[in-house]
């Protein structure tokens, strides 16, 4: 497996290292310096990709992970060349940019992990989840949870949930799986980036909710299964469309995304109904202009930001994405996101041919 030793700051060093035009990137161009910024969720797949790609290419990437909100709102405010995101722009965000293609990089899942004595098995349905972070069930050996797991010991101990709190696409697809299982949910709370979860404690990103849970005994929480793995907690099994208790794995992700695939790739595949899928898997994105002449950007750094993305969408670094605990995008998405490169432009003609 390979070892995730880059940082955020890993990067901004790098950068200090590449000489303007002095490196060229197999392409013929000059070397470039690309700035990226989002969701936390994938960054341990971005940290080895990024870093390959350099490799391959000469360019450097830095990339913040402040959330998917922030990486948006960068986006929109033209500071960097790509926002990463959990969660797809809806209809009414589209409206409020110019317009902008959605590549999928790779598949994960948002496990909901704990902190428990002596238990390592857990089962968890989705209504039974939407009721702990609603506040609805307080106590670990509420009776639906324990006759849920009757061979597991649950503590007399108050839960206490964690969550993001941070604009993030992990909270997104959480919420946006709890909106399709619990109709309470749907009601009083939504989907969203940002929710007002009842009670409970807050932590920012990926990496401070799973520090979280892992130093606080009675924890639970919503996070990436990388995140997860990393810190050694242990994750529930959780019920799926087809009563199934499933742990997330690279083929219980891939089997989520079994579905018709728009041809934006801008879809939501919690809650699959499919044999053996683990429902809170998603895709993520990285998002682009379709008009990639702003902000001074010249035309080198519009031509590395595609290689880039075709190097993300490539077998090789697909292959990357079992070794770091995701899973890699099925043929349609590849295939979509190929197409929807070509309609990148820079000054009004397409880059690709």
């Amino acid at each position: 497996m390979k070892k995730i030793f880059l940082s955020v700051m890993t990067f901004a060093i790098a950068l200090a290292f590449v000489a303007c035009g002095n490196n060229s990137s197999d392409g013929g161009r000059s070397a470039q310096e690309l700035s990226g910024a989002g969701a936390t969720f994938p960054l341990p797949f971005y940290n080895v990709v990024f870093e390959e790609f350099g490799q391959v290419n000469g360019d450097q990437v830095a990339y913040g992970g402040i959330g998917s909100g922030g990486g948006v709102r960068n986006l929109r405010d033209k500071i960097v060349d790509f926002a990463g995101s959990d969660a797809f722009l809806s209809d009414k965000e589209m409206a409020e940019m110019e317009p902008v293609v959605h590549i999928p990089t790779c598949m994960g899942a948002v496990v909901v992990a704990y902190n428990l004595d002596g238990i390592t098995e857990l089962k968890l349905s989705g209504e039974i989840i939407a009721d702990i972070f609603a506040g609805e069930i307080k106590m670990w050996n509420d009776e639906r949870l324990v006759a849920l797991n009757p061979d597991v010991t649950l503590p007399a101990e108050a839960i206490i949930p964690v969550f993001r709190s941070d604009g993030s696409g992990t909270t997104f697809v959480f919420t946006d799986y709890l909106t399709k299982v619990s109709p309470m949910w749907k009601e009083k709370f939504g989907a969203g980036k940002s929710v007002n979860f009842p009670s409970g404690q807050a932590a920012k990103g990926n990496p401070g909710v799973a520090g979280v849970i892992k130093q606080t005994k009675n924890t639970i929480g919503y996070v990436g299964s990388e995140y997860a793995f990393a810190q050694k907690i242990p994750y529930a099994s959780v019920e799926n469309e087809r009563g199934e208790f499933v742990l997330p794995s690279s083929a219980t992700i891939s089997a989520a995304a079994s579905g018709e695939i728009p041809a934006d790739t801008r879809c939501s595949i919690t809650n699959s109904d499919a044999a053996g899928a683990y429902p809170i898997s998603t895709f993520t994105w990285m998002i682009i202009y379709k008009e990639q002449n702003y902000s001074d950007r010249s035309k080198e750094q519009a031509v590395a930001t595609l290689d880039l993305l075709k190097y993300i969408l490539s077998d090789s670094a697909q292959g990357i994405t079992s070794e770091v605990h995701y899973a890699p995008l099925p043929a349609k998405a590849k295939e979509l996101s190929l197409n929807n490169l070509k309609t990148i432009t820079y000054d009004g003609v397409a880059i690709l041919e």
